[in-house]
């Protein structure tokens, strides 16, 4: 997988700023005023920092960005990186300096000159998520990243600091490489295999097998995965951090490829259908975060993964299935097939773990993109207390999501005429009846939330975090509600 970059803390050390190579970033406030870094850069460059803090350019910057003087006069570096950013900037703000440096600096070597900077380690954050490149199936020569070294004040306690940031990093990066890779290397075995793996990190993980499934009830599971030749599987992965409180459930839609069954989708842009497992990939990567940063607190993952493919055996429009719970579904379009795998492992997750609260995450609907575009997540909830937890958190970390309504009126609309629903309402509001037919899994006693995350996890344009394709959200927000809620 994609490691985040290695970045190291040190004392400040001002002569380093003549001879290093590559790239050195210093940092201005947005007053223009220059610290001892960034004053010895400037008599280096016979004032060009000064100049460059003096313009219109620089006036025109907001905190966080960067501009680049090429081959400074009096250094050895390739470049300077100078960043507007207050002495005590936000969260955000130092997440997007270090962000924009990363941009700057490409793959060579970097000096940051932070000196008595504030979050120095969200700088360090901000780096390690937009140095991210997914280059796993492209030849030829790579470069090898070169070093990170950060000089600041106080680096044992900035690094004591950055060490959690660094395993939530990890997670975002985990992440992103599922959803990034095509279908074919990523099939259901694979998806399985590298979660397997993370027993090492002290996860529990149990792969519950097609077998497994036909006697626990999981038809609606089976079903989606009955047209493909990769076999349907549901991943437990459980972290033991707490004491004996219940778990918080995190549930994910894991289909690897969908190309929408009978009810097939057009072709064009079908290739993208690789990121629908987004949901199983934010639950995988949030595990791996809570497990590296030693979370103390009780979670379990529950992803389902299935192929979504036309055959000979695949569903048909028309189709009855039993869930687990024991409802029966009409499948309407076989296009609506990540709520059917929710429904059962939504069920499974209740039955088996008893949880405190539960949030599952999909690549669900079209319509939720229509809804909120690419800057927000919709969610909705059967608990406003959960509600209210899960956008501060998300507002906290600078990922979009924004509350949907949910209400009767809405599930008037999933009536089935030959069973006890249907996988599908009008086309209007088609979010919306999607989370109701959710919430006939969910029991009444459990605080549960749905995520639609189609705008969010894939983007044609970059990101301040991220380079385009994979952007990983909701493994930042869900880190921090579980680190604001349940952890002692």
């Amino acid at each position: 997988m994609t490691k985040p970059a290695d970045i190291r803390f040190h004392d400040i050390d001002l002569d380093r700023i003549a001879t290093a190579p590559g790239r050195v970033a210093v940092f201005v406030t947005p007053d223009g005023k220059l610290d001892q870094a960034a004053r010895r850069a400037n008599t280096l460059t016979k004032k060009a920092v000064s100049r460059l803090a003096g313009s219109d350019r620089f006036d025109k910057m907001t905190p966080g960005e960067a501009a680049e003087i090429a081959w400074p006069a009096g250094m050895a570096a390739e470049a300077l990186i100078v960043v507007k950013l207050p002495r005590r900037p936000t969260t955000d703000e130092a997440r997007k300096a270090g962000a924009a440096i990363a941009r700057a600096r490409g793959t060579g070597a970097l000096l940051v000159l932070a000196g008595p900077l504030g979050r120095a380690e969200e700088v360090a954050f901000g780096l390690s998520l937009r140095s991210y490149d997914f280059d796993a199936h492209k030849t030829g020569d790579k470069d090898a990243p070169g070093g990170i070294d950060i000089l600041c004040t106080k680096p044992e306690e900035v690094a004591k600091a950055a060490a959690p940031l660094a395993a939530l990093a990890e997670g975002v990066l985990f992440t992103r490489d599922l959803v990034n890779e095509p279908a074919n290397v990523l099939t259901t075995d694979d998806f399985a295999a590298r979660l397997a793996a993370m027993q090492e990190l002290g996860l529990e993980v149990e792969i519950l097998e097609e077998e497994e499934l036909r006697k626990l009830g999981m038809r609606l599971v089976l079903a989606v995965g009955q047209g493909s030749a990769s076999p349907s599987k549901v991943v437990v992965m459980r972290w033991q951090g707490g004491g004996d409180e219940a778990p918080v459930a995190l549930v994910g839609k894991g289909v690897v490829f969908d190309t929408g069954g009978i009810s097939i989708k057009p072709a064009a842009g079908m290739e993208e259908m690789t990121m629908d497992m987004g949901g199983a990939g934010v639950v995988s990567g949030v595990m791996r975060a809570l497990a590296l940063r030693k979370a103390k607190a009780n979670v379990v993952g529950l992803v389902g993964l299935v192929e979504n493919m036309p055959s000979g055996t695949a569903i048909r429009p028309g189709d009855v299935f039993a869930s687990m719970k024991g409802d029966t579904v009409e499948i309407i379009n076989t296009d609506a097939e990540g709520r059917l795998v929710l429904a059962d492992v939504l069920w499974y997750a209740q039955e088996r773990f008893k949880p405190a609260a539960m949030v599952d995450l999909a690549t669900l609907t079209g319509a939720m993109m229509v809804a909120l575009g690419n800057e927000n997540a919709g969610f909705f909830a059967n608990d406003d207390a959960l509600a209210g937890a899960l956008a501060k958190a998300a507002a906290a970390e600078g990922e979009g999501a924004w509350r949907m309504p949910m209400g009767p009126g809405y599930d008037e609309l999933l009536k089935s005429r030959v069973a006890d629903m249907k996988n599908v309402g009008p086309r209007w509001g088609g979010a919306i009846t999607a989370a109701q037919f959710l919430g006939r899994f969910v029991k009444a006693e459990v605080p549960w939330a749905h995520i639609d995350i189609a705008g969010v996890t894939l983007r044609s344009t970059d990101t301040p975090l991220a380079p385009k394709g994979a952007t990983g959200w909701g493994v930042m927000t869900l880190n921090r509600w579980i680190a604001d809620g349940f952890e002692s």
